[in-house]
């Protein structure tokens, strides 16, 4: 799947103002930061790249528990990842930080679970940041992107699409509100 969106003004713009002014920062969370979060940065940071947009958009993922920090993605997230010509092999596992709330314009969870994790660490003049990922989606009815940890392969194909609509869905706001 190839992203057409055009940066091309915006990257004009930049140039005659701070870079910083047009980054935006977003950070992808679920629970243990191997499977559905780091997922969601490889993909978005894949149509990023693709749309041209990596000098104005900041990726990274997190988990709202400590169980995996240090460890690379579920080898099935990874086997599914190549499969999409995806690389995350480069990602590691770290858990949400307080800093991530003033440091990051968009922190999206995977579901209703980790999102009220969030909304209970979040300071709340902060709390408008964080949403469910989900909510950029167009294809499919879920609202959760559902943990394919405990299940086979075929769940970690269903999180890839799902991620794959959101991230569109996202990267489609993002230029607009440019």
């Amino acid at each position: 799947m190839v992203i057409q969106l055009n940066f091309d003004t915006l990257y004009y713009e930049a140039q005659a103002q701070s870079l910083e002014y047009y980054m935006v920062k977003v950070l992808f969370v679920c629970m243990g930061n191997i499977c559905r979060s780091p997922t969601a940065e490889g993909v978005f940071r894949h149509f990023v790249k693709q749309a041209d947009a990596t000098n104005f958009i900041t990726i990274d993922s997190a988990g709202t528990h400590a169980y995996h920090v240090g460890e690379p993605p579920d080898s099935r997230s990874l086997a599914t990842a190549q499969s999409r010509n995806i690389d995350m092999s480069n990602q590691r596992a770290r858990r949400v930080d307080i800093s991530d709330f003033e440091t990051f314009d968009h922190i999206l969870a995977m579901d209703k679970n980790n999102h009220h994790e969030l909304m209970n660490m979040c300071p709340a003049h902060l709390q408008h940041k964080v949403e469910l990922f989900m909510n950029y989606g167009t294809k499919f009815d879920e609202t959760d992107v559902p943990d394919p940890y405990y299940g086979g392969a075929s769940g970690f194909d269903h999180v890839f699409d799902l991620v794959e609509d959101a991230s569109i869905g996202l990267l489609t706001q993002l230029k607009s509100k440019k």
